[in-house]
């Protein structure tokens, strides 16, 4: 996958590739972008307009992300460890060696693990 997605502001403008998403969360009407190096970017709109902005933009290749809940977007490559009992989401980068932890209520986790284990 040879894809990057572009962030334009009217003071700043990003380009990331999309392995290094980790995931999106919701904070209010702003989206919080966590990066695999641990960096965190903030954008100007809520989480719905992203989800549709990635659609729009990655259309084929917006598959590798997955709305999770209310609060979050996340990068399905990077699921490592669903814990239904803990309310707990684990995402792992291979090339940053970086773990990532999310709380996210059971019926999204049970949800998330259909992708996973359908039936």
């Amino acid at each position: 996958m040879n894809k990057y997605i572009y962030f334009n502001s009217r003071d700043e403008f990003y380009r990331i590739h999309l392995s290094q998403i980790v995931y999106f969360m919701a904070d209010k009407n702003y989206t919080v972008l966590q990066l695999t190096n641990s960096q965190k970017l903030i954008f100007t709109f809520s989480l719905q307009k992203m989800q549709e902005y990635l659609m729009e933009k990655l259309q084929e290749d917006a598959r590798i992300f997955a709305r999770i809940g209310k609060s979050y977007i996340i990068n399905l490559n990077y699921v490592y460890q669903i814990d239904t009992a803990k309310q707990k989401l684990k995402l792992f980068s291979e090339a940053t060696q970086k773990e990532f932890s999310l709380s996210v209520s059971k019926e999204a986790l049970k949800k998330l693990k259909m992708l996973f284990i359908p039936g």
